[in-house]
């Protein structure tokens, strides 16, 4: 069960509000990346930084800043880390914008928005992401993408794919997306995305997105709330479509890796380029793999195996 701890805020002075959003920036251990975007932030409505119990600095400063600090405790399930902000936090604003806390809001993404929160024919916009991976922004190596980052709160909410989740699959929404029930428009200007603070902690954080990964790919249940695969879709319908799809063939790791290097002209990239599309290569080599494990895990592959499982625990053992 997830809980709500009131919010600290020190504050000396009210500043001048000049973009009336309110923004959800979720953490954990983020002291590196925080100041970054929350100095980009300074004059919205309100800030809130949904924490999970970090370990650094991350809460003294993002107080510092003005945001208001709430912690984030996940026991596993549904909804997690944003859904359940947008469910608990009592906002000051109608627009809400979902950012994390290795991205920034430009002065011109500021203006745009500005701009789009007027206009009364749209209930959310997609941002794209401009992507700095290792102190290169990638023009290529398909690392650009929109998020729907941006809408009316009270029109917007994540899907849920898979609700029998546990803390091994990250407290936050993955690869979930907010579907927003209402017309949506692009915006043209894109965020910051420092995608890397160092490897080490991105393989860890890709781990746990395998871990969800794996899970939801093995599931094959569909509510009528999940956004469908659609090679014809948005973006992200198009990708889950493709993943879909492929994932089972072999090789689609390697085909992966061709298709963002060489055809997606990653090599153009540099060092960063060839690093960013060999680690979302071996991602999805991890997923395929940890499918594997559960299926070998669910179904033994052998008599030999089936009997081992017998010997080990007193004759019991599951049925596929």
């Amino acid at each position: 069960m997830q809980s709500l701890q009131e919010p600290k805020l020190r504050r000396s002075t009210a500043p001048v509000v000049s973009l009336p959003i309110s923004v959800i920036v979720p953490v954990r251990n983020e002291a590196r990346n925080l100041p970054r975007c929350l100095e980009s932030l300074r004059g919205v409505a309100e800030v809130y930084v949904i924490d999970s119990q970090s370990t650094d600095r991350t809460a003294e400063i993002a107080r510092s800043f003005g945001a208001k600090v709430v912690q984030f405790y996940y026991h596993g399930g549904w909804p997690k880390k944003r859904q359940w902000a947008l469910n608990a936090m009592p906002f000051v604003s109608d627009w809400v914008l979902l950012l994390d806390a290795d991205e920034i809001v430009t002065p011109e993404v500021a203006e745009e928005i500005r701009q789009a929160i007027q206009s009364p024919h749209f209930d959310g916009y997609y941002i794209a992401l401009r992507m700095c991976f290792l102190g290169r922004t990638l023009k290529h190596s398909d690392a650009s993408f929109y998020k729907l980052s941006l809408f009316r709160r009270s029109q917007g909410r994540f899907e849920c794919r898979f609700r029998d989740q546990d803390i091994s699959m990250c407290d936050m929404e993955v690869h979930e997306h907010v579907m927003v029930n209402g017309p949506t428009a692009k915006l043209r200007n894109p965020l910051l995305h420092h995608n890397v603070e160092s490897l080490s902690h991105y393989i860890q954080k890709h781990d746990e997105y395998s871990n969800w990964e794996t899970r939801v790919l093995l599931s094959r249940k569909h509510s009528t709330t999940e956004l469908p695969p659609s090679l014809f879709g948005t973006q992200a319908q198009r990708r889950r479509w493709l993943k879909r799809t492929f994932i089972n063939l072999p090789g689609s790791s390697v085909m992966l890796f061709l298709y963002r290097y060489l055809l997606r002209m990653g090599f153009l990239d540099g060092i960063p380029g060839l690093i960013y599309c060999g680690f979302q290569s071996i991602q999805l080599f991890h997923t395929k793999a940890k499918i594997y494990e559960l299926r070998l895990n669910k179904c033994p592959p052998s008599r030999d195996a089936a009997n081992m499982i017998r010997a080990n625990h007193g004759n019991r053992h599951d049925q596929c």
